[in-house]
C-alpha cells in the first residue's frame, strides 16, 4: 500500500554490531527501525546498553543480547533469524562501527593487520555471507583519507560490490546534522534491491557541506570562572556547547556527579583559555562555539568553558546530543563511561543518517521520536 509515495510495510529490523551503548541504535530506533538483536562484546559497555533501554522504557530486542566477539556470532542463529524476518517479507539491515583505532592518526594506525582493524573485514565478510538488505559501515575519516588505510576500504567496496550491493558513501560531519560538535566520519551504505540504484539523498543534514563553519565564530578569550558573557549575534545556538547543556539540564542530570577529579592542581585548570582547543589534551570547550571531537582516550581532555574542572558525562552525553533522558548506569566506572561516549555515534546525526535510509527504502516513518519528532525536523539536501 502507498501513502504520499511512501510504502507502509513492517518497520525495518536492524541487526546491530559494535553496539557500544546504543547511540546509533537509538537513532535508528526513533526514525522507525525495529532493533531486534545487539551484539557488543564489552560487557560494560552492554549493560549500559540495557540500562538505557530500561530507563527510556524501550522494549528488549526480539533475538535478544548477544555478548560474544563479532568473530564467534552464531552463524546458524543469525541465518535463521534474518530468514525468518524476510520470509514474513520484512526487510532486514545490518548497523555497525568497527572499532577504529588502527584506522586513527591518533591512534594505533596499525590498520587492516590491527587487532581491531581485522574487525572491520569480519564485519563485511558477515555482512556478505548473511545478506541483509541493507547495511550501514561507520569508521573514522583515517580509513578514507589516509592512502594505506584507503586501498584497504576500497577492497571490502569490491568485496562487497561482487555480493550484490549497490554503494553509496559519503565522509560526514555530524555538526551538519545540528550536533554542537565537529565529529567527521565515513559512512558506508549498501542496498541490495536494484531499484535502490539511484543516488543516495544524504538529507537532514541543516548545514550541509561546509556551512556551519562559515559563521563567525569566536576563538578564544580569556578564562573566566563562572563567565555569563552573552552569545555574540548571527551565531546558530542550537550548535554551541552552551545550548546543548542547557536543553539537556546536565547539572540536574543522573550522571552530572560522574567526573574525573584534578591531578594536575588547579594552576592547570585556570590557564587554559575558553575556546582553546590547540593542544591534544586539556581542551577547553568554548560556551557559544562547538566541540571538538568527542574522543576521550589516549589522555584526551576536555575542560569545562566557566568552571575550572573537566567535564562531566552528562556534559559529554549533551556533546553528543543525547536526548535528555538517556543516562549511563551509577555503577559503570568513569573510564568506560568517557569510553563508550566518545566511542558513540552522535545521536541527532544517526537519526539524520536513519531517516534518509528510510526514504530511500521507500518506508513511510511510522514513529515520531519524543524529541526529534517529524514535526522538528528540517532537512536540507
Amino acid at each position: 500500500m502507498k501513502l504520499d509515495g511512501y510504502q507502509m510495510i513492517a518497520k525495518p529490523a536492524i541487526f546491530s554490531f559494535f553496539s557500544g551503548s546504543g547511540f546509533l541504535d537509538l537513532g535508528f530506533e526513533n526514525s522507525g527501525f525495529d532493533i531486534v538483536y545487539v551484539n557488543e562484546y564489552h560487557a560494560p559497555f552492554m549493560d549500559a546498553y540495557k540500562h538505557s533501554r530500561k530507563v527510556l522504557g524501550h522494549a528488549e530486542p526480539a533475538y535478544g543480547y548477544d555478548g560474544c566477539s563479532i568473530e564467534k556470532v552464531n552463524m546458524g542463529t543469525l541465518k535463521a533469524n534474518c530468514s525468518e524476518l524476510q520470509h514474513e517479507g520484512r526487510l532486514v539491515g545490518f548497523i555497525g562501527g568497527p572499532p577504529c583505532p588502527d584506522f586513527s592518526v591518533g591512534g594505533k594506525n596499525k590498520g587492516k593487520d590491527g587487532e581491531n582493524g581485522k574487525l572491520s573485514k569480519t564485519y563485511v565478510d558477515l555482512i556478505c555471507l548473511m545478506s541483509p538488505d541493507f547495511f550501514l559501515f561507520e569508521n573514522v575519516k583515517g580509513l578514507y583519507r589516509t592512502k594505506k588505510h584507503r586501498e584497504f576500504f576500497e577492497s571490502l567496496k569490491v568485496q562487497l560490490n561482487k555480493s550484490g550491493y549497490i554503494l553509496h558513501e559519503k565522509l560526514i560531519n555530524s555538526i551538519e546534522y545540528g550536533a554542537a560538535q565537529d565529529r567527521e566520519r565515513i559512512i558506508l551504505l549498501g542496498f541490495k534491491d536494484k531499484s535502490l540504484s539511484k543516488n543516495f539523498n544524504w538529507s537532514g543534514r541543516k548545514y550541509p557541506g561546509r556551512s556551519a563553519f562559515e559563521f563567525d565564530w569566536p576563538t578564544q578569550e580569556t578564562f573566566v570562572e563562572n563567565n555569563n558573557s552573552p552569545m555574540p549575534e548571527s551565531l546558530p545556538e542550537e550548535l554551541t556547547v552552551n545550548y546543548w547543556f542547557k536543553k539537556n539540564d546536565v547539572t540536574n542530570h543522573p550522571n552530572a556527579k560522574h567526573c574525573f577529579k584534578a591531578r594536575a592542581g588547579l594552576a592547570r585548570f585556570l590557564s587554559v583559555a575558553e575556546g582553546d582547543d590547540s593542544k591534544k589534551s586539556y581542551k577547553r570547550l568554548h560556551r557559544w562555539r562547538y566541540s571538538p571531537t568527542a574522543a576521550y582516550g589516549n589522555n584526551e581532555v576536555h575542560l569545562h568553558p566557566t568552571e575550572p574542572r573537566r567535564i562531566t558525562v552528562s556534559e559529554a552525553l549533551a556533546i553528543q546530543s543525547l536526548p535528555k533522558n538517556f543516562e549511563l548506569p551509577q555503577d559503570m566506572s568513569l573510564s568506560n563511561m568517557f569510553k563508550t561516549v566518545g566511542n558513540g555515534v552522535p545521536y541527532i546525526a544517526a537519526l539524520g543518517i536513519a531517516n534518509s535510509i528510510l526514504t530511500h527504502l521507500g518506508v513511510k516513518d511510522e514513529i515520531d521520536s519524543a524529541e526529534f519528532g517529524p514535526g522538528n525536523r528540517k532537512t536540507a539536501a
